[in-house]
C-alpha cells in the first residue's frame, strides 16, 4: 500500500478515534507521525521532530498563559462589569453585550471554549431573569467568542496564519478577522430579529442585574480548565465575582497595558507573538508571583498537544506526498468553486464533531495545491474555510454547544437539547455554503 494511502487512513483513523473516544486528537496525531513516517515513509524520528511546530507552540503558550494571568487578577471580570454598565437599564442590548464581550475576550488571547465558560452562565442568568430567549442568549455567546476568535493574535488567527505565510500562500490577517467578525456578526443580527429580539426594544430593567450569577447552579467558572490554586478556586481563592462592583487595582490597569502592548508590538512592530506574551505574562506575574502560581496550569496544555501533534503529522503527510496527492484529486474535478465549496463542507461537517482548530489547518493545507494555481483567491477561500470550520461550534456535541446547554437556566433541558440540535443543524446545512458565497464567490465576480 502506497505512503498516500497510508496516511490517509492514518488521518481517518485519528478523527474518527477522537470523536468516540476522549483521546486529544494530538497525542494519536503523534503516534501516527511516528508510526507512518518511520515505517511507511522512511522517516527517522529526527526528521519527524523537524516538523514539530515549535513557534506555534510557544504562542499557544504565552497567550494561554497570559490570559490566564488576566483572569486570575480580575482584569476579564472588569471587563465584563465594564460591558455590562453600558448596557443601561435596556434588556434588548444585554444579548449584544455578551457578544461583544465574549468576542473581545477570545480576541485578546482566550480558547473559545473558555471565553464560552466564563460568559455563559452571566448570559443565560441574564435570559431567565428578563425573560430573553435561552437559545438567543446562548447563541450571541459562542457566536461573539467565533467572531473575535481570528484576530492576529488570537489562538484561531495564529494557526490559520502560520500555517498560510508557511505554505507561502497570499495572506491577509486583516481580512480572516474581519471576515469571520463580520459574518457572525450578521448571523447574530439574524438571530436577534428570528428568536424574539424585537420585543425586547423599549424594556428596561433596573440596575444590579448580575446577582448570585455563579452561584445559581453551584457553579465555579475557571478558565481554560484549571486546577484549583490561588485565584482560581483553591483553598486561597478570591474570586472576582462580575456582579460585585470593585475598584479597578494596579494589577488591571498594568495587564490591560501588557494586552495592549502585546497587540502593538506584534502588530505594529512584528515582533514574535510567543515571545512578547509570555514576557508580559511574566512581567505580570513578577507583581504578584504568590498569587499567579497556578496560572501554569492553566495554560491550555491539552490544545497545545492538540494543535503540535496534527501539526506533525501533517509534516509527516507532506513529506509522504499524500497534500499533492489529495490536492491533484481535487483539482481533477476542474472546478475551483466547486472544490472551494466541498472543503467548506469537510471542514464544518467534521468540525461539528471533531476539533475546530485542527480541522481548520488540515483543511488549508488540502487547499494549498489548487490555491497555488491562481485560479481563484486564496485570501477568501481561506477565510471561508475558518469561518466554515468553526460557526458550527454550536453544535451540542461540541464545547461551545454543551456549556451553553449545561449553563441554561429555568428550561426543560430534553426541549432545549432539541433546539440547539436543530440550530446547529441548520448551521451545519446552510453555513458552509453562505460563508462559500460570500467569500469565494462574489468576489469572483467582482
Amino acid at each position: 500500500m502506497s505512503p498516500e494511502i497510508v496516511s490517509i487512513l492514518a488521518l481517518v483513523a485519528i478523527f474518527a478515534i477522537a470523536t468516540f473516544l476522549p483521546i486529544n486528537m494530538g497525542a494519536l496525531a503523534f503516534v501516527a507521525a511516528f508510526l507512518v513516517g518511520t515505517l511507511s515513509v522512511g522517516l527517522s524520528a529526527e526528521d519527524i521532530l523537524g516538523g514539530f511546530p515549535a513557534e506555534l507552540v510557544l504562542t499557544l503558550i504565552g497567550v494561554t498563559y497570559l490570559f490566564a494571568i488576566a483572569q486570575n487578577n480580575g482584569t476579564v471580570d472588569l471587563l465584563v462589569r465594564g460591558a455590562v454598565r453600558l448596557v443601561g437599564g435596556h434588556v434588548a442590548a444585554i444579548p449584544w453585550i455578551m457578544f461583544a464581550v465574549t468576542a473581545l475576550l477570545t480576541a485578546i488571547g482566550a480558547l473559545s471554549p473558555a471565553a464560552v465558560a466564563i460568559i455563559a452562565p452571566i448570559a443565560l442568568t441574564f435570559a431567565a431573569r428578563h425573560g430573553i430567549s435561552p437559545l438567543l442568549m446562548g447563541m450571541m455567546v459562542i457566536h461573539g467568542a467565533q467572531g473575535g476568535g481570528f484576530s492576529p493574535i488570537s489562538v484561531y488567527g495564529v494557526t490559520v496564519n502560520t500555517i498560510v505565510e508557511d505554505e507561502g500562500l497570499p495572506s491577509s490577517p486583516l481580512a480572516v478577522f474581519l471576515g469571520a467578525l463580520f459574518f457572525n456578526l450578521a448571523i447574530a443580527l439574524a438571530l436577534f430579529l428570528v428568536l424574539g429580539g424585537r420585543q425586547l426594544l423599549g424594556r428596561k430593567v433596573a440596575a444590579a442585574p448580575l446577582a448570585h450569577v455563579e452561584h445559581a447552579h453551584g457553579t465555579v467558572v475557571r478558565g481554560h480548565g484549571a486546577a484549583p490554586g490561588p485565584g482560581v478556586g483553591g483553598d486561597d481563592d478570591e474570586h472576582v465575582h462580575p456582579e460585585v462592583a470593585r475598584p479597578v487595582g494596579f494589577e488591571q490597569v498594568l495587564t490591560l497595558v501588557g494586552l495592549a502592548v502585546v497587540a502593538v508590538l506584534a502588530l505594529a512592530f512584528d515582533l514574535d507573538i510567543g515571545f512578547v506574551s509570555i514576557t508580559v505574562a511574566v512581567v505580570l506575574a513578577l507583581f504578584s508571583a504568590q498569587k499567579h502560581k497556578g496560572a501554569v496550569t492553566q495554560i491550555s496544555w491539552s490544545t497545545v498537544l492538540l494543535i503540535a501533534g496534527v501539526l506533525t503529522f501533517v509534516f509527516v503527510l507532506q513529506e509522504a506526498g499524500t497534500i499533492d496527492y489529495v490536492g491533484e484529486a481535487v483539482i481533477g474535478l476542474g472546478m475551483p468553486l466547486l472544490i472551494a465549496l466541498l472543503l467548506c463542507y469537510i471542514g464544518g461537517v467534521v468540525s461539528a464533531f471533531a476539533s475546530s482548530t485542527a480541522i481548520i489547518g488540515v483543511a488549508i493545507l488540502l487547499a494549498v495545491p489548487f490555491l497555488e494555481s491562481g485560479d481563484i483567491g486564496a485570501v477568501g477561500v481561506v477565510v471561508a474555510l475558518s469561518v466554515a470550520s468553526t460557526i458550527v461550534d454550536v453544535s451540542p456535541f461540541s464545547t461551545n454547544g454543551a456549556l451553553v446547554l449545561a449553563n441554561a437556566q429555568d428550561v426543560d433541558r430534553d426541549r432545549f437539547y432539541k433546539q440547539i440540535l436543530a440550530y446547529s443543524g441548520i448551521v451545519v446545512a446552510v453555513g458552509p455554503l453562505l460563508a462559500w458565497l460570500v467569500f469565494v464567490v462574489v468576489p469572483s465576480w467582482l
